[in-house]
């Protein structure tokens, strides 16, 4: 799906290859628009892959020497020298463990997968949360994507301390 965001042109190939409630491409492709909206440039290519626990897991082992699946893996692209193509890269989304993710957070469904997208795409601009500057930085930027979309903040906490 292509959309024109004032100047910005943004093509994302949303890839559903696993079973279960998934959100519809429309909203996977808005809420990377938001977050794709940093990059600034006039065209930005990217594909979002819905994937289940095995390839999840597959591609988490292969990549990052974790046996286990995991809920966004972000493939950013590089450009090979002299070659300026406008693709960002790809990202891996597994349905099951958003979905637990969001139920064990007491989150809405909707909610985490927008964080999911969002965060995501976020790493494929270059944005990263190894260290405590840069993940502040990155989940200030997270909330701010997500509140425009309409989200509460992913960071939130959701005990509640008693008098």
């Amino acid at each position: 799906m292509t959309l024109d965001v004032t100047h910005i042109m943004l093509e994302i190939d949303v890839q559903v290859a696993c079973e279960g409630d998934v959100p519809s491409e429309e909203q996977i492709v808005s809420w990377a628009q938001a977050a794709l909206i940093e990059r600034g440039d006039a065209f930005t290519e990217m594909s979002i892959r819905l994937v289940n626990e095995d390839e999840s897991q597959t591609l988490n082992n292969t990549y990052r020497h974790k046996n286990k699946p995991t809920n966004v893996l972000s493939f950013p692209f590089e450009n090979p020298p002299g070659i300026e193509l406008p693709l960002i890269g790809d990202l891996v989304i597994c349905a099951q463990v958003v979905r637990r993710e969001a139920e064990q957070q007491n989150k809405p469904v909707i909610a985490h997968w927008a964080h999911m997208v969002v965060h995501g795409c976020l790493h494929l601009l270059g944005y990263d949360h190894i260290e405590d500057a840069q993940a502040e930085k990155m989940e200030n930027l997270e909330r701010r994507i997500l509140s425009q979309l309409g989200f509460d903040d992913p960071y939130k906490s959701d005990e509640t301390i008693d008098p």
